[in-house]
């Protein structure tokens, strides 16, 4: 796929006017996919796919297009001619762009994650032995997944990782359901046969009676799968430099130095090490960015956009300025001592539906489901009926915060909408004094 690539680059160069520029960004995978329902293959198969796209910039104005690639060297060099071809005729239709920034440095980024990946044939034989009598739904992705990117001042990056997420849920015959994940780049049988262990032994307990409990607010803790439903509502323009300097961020009070988080919160842009690119689809090289450090605003994401709008310096973010791989350091607490620790009160497994009540407060809501649990003198009572929590970010992750656990779990994107994606979270459980829970 990189030939591919670079081949790409030289064709876009030979047919450029001395007086334009150019970007070309390149996405590439090849992945697998297994659906199950009843533990059983009901669907598989492989997509091997990949497109371009082209910038041009001319005059202070640019344009740009995505290509389909069709693996036919010929053809795909006569589709990027004639989407250069369009762009140049639509330029001068175009009013200058004032936010136009270019990155004319000619960097270099080469990153090349070849982990081997499981056969298939063991992913199935593991499903088979620690599931096969289970009501279990899912899907299997596995492959790599290639980002490249190159421009006309002689910047050229290029990123291949092998990654695979394995996403399912158990079903109760009573129609409840315990979701899991387990995700990575690094293969281990064992993780991913306890992981299925820890699932069959929360299935168990949602045969149990469910309590139904009042609003109110409860000790709880909350799962890294709950947090990553936090998490990404954060990502919805949190640490965005556009939305921080229009005003439309949840962190606003944070950034202005009006509010502070607990000191063991520290989140940062983990970009190396993570799926993700070590370069923004805009061009720039991506660093690793601490956004909040001891629950002090730190620095914001900022796109090339953003720098020339409101006189910032860019970092590398992407157009959008939402993380791509976001982590939260880890804390104090043993993950076999959750429930001892917890006591009494709320083990949430995953959090759904989630939106902001108050966006300028950070105050969200959202549904408690699949395996939240009620949990009296550290043991599990049962499964809790769906409620409904109303909470801000600045006592979920402030003053009701009581620990984060020493263990963190790496949570790739499941999101599969026109390619595979390459974002991820790296996080803890955390355990709160308080969750409101309003009906």
């Amino acid at each position: 796929m990189k030939d591919v690539f670079e081949a790409l680059i030289a064709d876009v160069r030979l047919y450029l006017q001395a007086d334009e520029q150019f970007t070309l960004g390149y996405s590439a995978e090849q992945s697998q996919f297994v659906r199950f329902n009843h533990a059983k293959v009901r669907q598989a198969g492989e997509v091997s796919q990949a497109s371009a796209q082209l910038r041009l910039i001319h005059d202070g104005r640019q344009a740009e297009q995505q290509v389909t690639l069709s693996g036919d060297a010929q053809l795909d060099r006569q589709r990027l001619i004639a989407a250069l071809e369009q762009l140049r005729q639509t330029l001068p239709l175009l009013a200058i762009d004032p936010y136009l920034r270019l990155d004319e440095s000619a960097w270099h980024s080469h990153s090349q994650q070849e982990q081997p990946l499981p056969a298939l044939s063991e992913v199935l034989a593991l499903l088979e032995r620690e599931a096969g009598d289970l009501d279990l739904v899912g899907i299997y992705a596995a492959g790599p997944i290639c980002r490249g990117f190159a421009s006309s001042f002689g910047a050229i990056g290029w990123h291949q990782a092998n990654s695979f997420n394995v996403d399912w849920s158990l079903f109760h015959e009573n129609g409840e359901a315990v979701k899991a994940n387990y995700a990575g780049q690094r293969w281990s049988a064992d993780d991913f046969t306890a992981r299925l262990r820890l699932a069959r032994e929360q299935l168990s307990f949602l045969g149990r009676p469910a309590v139904t409990l009042k609003p109110g607010s409860y000790r709880a803790y909350l799962a890294p799968a709950a947090m990553d439903e936090i998490a990404g509502m954060l990502c919805w323009g949190g640490f965005s430099a556009q939305a921080l300097a229009t005003g439309n961020s949840a962190l606003q009070r944070l950034y202005n130095g009006d509010a502070q988080l607990h000191p063991m919160v520290s989140f940062s842009e983990q970009v190396s090490g993570s799926l993700s690119p070590a370069f923004s689809d805009e061009g720039s090289p991506r660093l690793d960015v601490p956004l909040i450090q001891q629950g002090n605003a730190m620095q914001r994401l900022v796109s090339a956009r953003s720098a020339a709008e409101f006189e910032l310096r860019a970092n590398g973010a992407d157009s959008y300025e939402s993380p791509c791989a976001l982590s939260l350091a880890p804390g104090n607490l043993p993950s076999e001592q959750i429930l001892k620790r917890l006591s009494t009160g709320l083990y949430i497994s995953n959090l759904w539906y989630l939106n902001y009540s108050d966006l300028p407060a950070a105050r969200m809501t959202g549904l408690t489901r699949f395996a939240t649990f009620w949990v009296e003198n550290g043991e599990i009572q049962g499964p809790v009926s769906t409620m409904r929590f109303d909470d801000s970010l600045y006592s979920l992750l402030g003053s009701q915060l009581e620990d984060l656990t020493r263990e963190r779990e790496m949570i790739l994107s499941t999101s599969t909408y026109g390619q595979r994606s390459t974002g991820s979270s790296h996080l803890p459980g955390a355990l709160v004094k308080g969750l409101t829970l309003t009906l």
